[in-house]
């Protein structure tokens, strides 16, 4: 399993390079409207996994 901060590495290297590339407003709202989407995805799954961590931390207490 990759890190959440690799992962995050990567969705902003990728984004950087779409701004870059971008040649008017509209490549722009696009890469950034992508890069927002990978964004909400990759916490949602973050903060998933992390629940499921402290749901087990907490069975292990009881």
């Amino acid at each position: 399993m990759v890190s959440y901060t690799a992962e995050v590495s990567v969705i902003h290297k990728r984004f950087q390079n779409a701004v870059k590339r971008a040649k008017s407003r509209q490549s722009l709202n696009k890469a950034y409207s992508v890069h927002k989407r990978e964004h909400q995805r990759l916490l949602k799954k973050h903060l998933r996994e992390e629940m499921i961590m402290i749901n087990k931390a907490k069975k292990k207490l009881d």
